[in-house]
C-alpha cells in the first residue's frame, strides 16, 4: 500500500481537469502531507501531533488503523522528499471540488491548533494555503472558526 500511496504523487500522469477524476488515496495523501508540513512548521512534530493527523484523517476518510498508519508514513516521507507544498496543492486545487478544499483547510487548521497554540510559522502556511487551494480568505476565516471549537471541544485550548 505504502508504494500505491508514493506513486500517487511522485509518478506523473495525464489529468483530466475533471474535479471526480481523482482518486480517494490522492486526497489522503495530499492531506496528509499538507497536515505533516502544518504540524512541522512549529520545529517539531510530537506524538500529540501525530496522533491529532492520524485521529483526524482516520475519522474524515473512514480509514482503519493500519490503513491509517500507513497513510501517515508515506505523508512523513512526501513532506520529507518533496520540500514545498506547491505539489501538494496543486494536485488539490486541480482534482478536487471546491467543497473538498474547505475541507481541507478545516483539517490543516486543526492541526494548526492542535498543540493548543497558533504558531506564526503555521499562520503563515494557512495563508499560503488558502491562495493556493482558491479558497476565500472568508471560507478559511470560517473553517478556522469551526477547528477552533472542535479544538476546545476536545479540551485543547486554542488561540
Amino acid at each position: 500500500m505504502l508504494a500505491k500511496l508514493k506513486s500517487l504523487l511522485f509518478e506523473p500522469k495525464a489529468s483530466t481537469g475533471a474535479a471526480e477524476s481523482h482518486s480517494h488515496e490522492e486526497l489522503h495523501l495530499a492531506a496528509g502531507a499538507l497536515m505533516v508540513e502544518a504540524a512541522r512548521l512549529d520545529g517539531t512534530f510530537d506524538d500529540e501531533e501525530r496522533a491529532h493527523i492520524h485521529d483526524t484523517l482516520r475519522d474524515r476518510f473512514d480509514l482503519d488503523e493500519e490503513t491509517t498508519a500507513t497513510l501517515i508514513d508515506a505523508a512523513v516521507e512526501a513532506a520529507d522528499t518533496i520540500p514545498e507544498i506547491f505539489g501538494f496543492t496543486r494536485t488539490i486545487r486541480d482534482h478536487f471540488s471546491h467543497d473538498e478544499r474547505i475541507e481541507m483547510m478545516e483539517m490543516l487548521w486543526e492541526v494548526a491548533y492542535a498543540d493548543g497554540e497558533l504558531h506564526d510559522y503555521e499562520a503563515n502556511l494557512m495563508r499560503q494555503v488558502t491562495g493556493l487551494l482558491y479558497v476565500t480568505d472568508r471560507e478559511s476565516g470560517d473553517a478556522r472558526k469551526r477547528a477552533q471549537v472542535k479544538s476546545r471541544a476536545s479540551g485543547v485550548g486554542a488561540a
